[in-house]
């Protein structure tokens, strides 16, 4: 069972999240400050942490920053009243994966929970496995049964970026920051370019889709029963 520890200086609110993750099968593990938490993360292993921004003492921002500086790389989700692309953008840079603004939806928390769960699974593997469909970021490859593809790396990264987050919809510009970096002379048509190889190598594969979502961008969905 997963650990989650929840780093929250609100004690109802610590309760209540505590009470939905449990309820997920999860197993909460409360902390009322960052002091409080660093010391729990001496004695425990855990796979995710909440946090709250603001608290007294250490704020969220800081001790994020301390953890990924120290080498603790499981997933942080940031909890916070603060809603502001400038908190984000803070939150971001120190090292959270994803956030959360109060008041806390109970099912967008846990699909967030679960989501940031199955990305660290990803990353520590190295591969993505939808059915008989393998991506292996080592090799640049995706196989199928006997089949084995191996991509460009750009296009490989495109692909595996889709399937690390199925059905979330991506802009070309987003998609062309961070596969080809924000100091890129490439125009946003090349993702375009990319998409259009990848349908082709892919198309008649049953276990994922790549859909052009109208006036937006790009998302990737997995046909799980297949």
């Amino acid at each position: 069972m997963f650990k989650i520890l929840v780093v929250e200086d609100d004690i109802n609110a610590g309760k209540l999240m505590e009470a939905i993750l449990t309820e997920q099968h999860f197993v909460p593990i409360l902390a009322k400050n960052a002091q409080e938490a660093l010391s729990i993360l001496d004695q425990e292993h855990i796979d995710l942490m909440i946090t709250d921004i603001m608290m007294p003492g250490m704020d969220g921002y800081s001790l994020t920053e301390q953890l990924r500086d120290t080498g603790y790389d499981f997933p942080i989700l940031m909890v916070t009243a603060k809603d502001t692309i400038k908190d984000k953008r803070k939150g971001f840079i120190v090292g959270t994966d994803d956030y959360l603004v109060k008041p806390v939806d109970e099912e967008e928390l846990i699909l967030r929970v679960k989501a940031l769960l199955r990305r660290a699974k990803i990353v520590s593997e190295r591969k993505i496995t939808i059915g008989n469909v393998t991506l292996n970021y080592d090799s640049l490859t995706v196989s199928r049964g006997t089949e084995r593809v191996t991509l460009p790396q750009k296009e490989f990264m495109l692909l595996y970026k889709l399937l690390s987050y199925p059905n979330t919809i991506f802009t070309r510009l987003q998609l062309m920051d961070e596969i080809w970096g924000y100091d890129s002379q490439t125009g946003e048509h090349t993702v375009s370019v990319h998409i259009g190889r990848l349908r082709e190598r892919f198309g008649a594969w049953p276990e994922f889709d790549i859909i052009t979502v109208r006036g937006l961008g790009y998302k990737a969905v997995k046909n799980d029963e297949q």
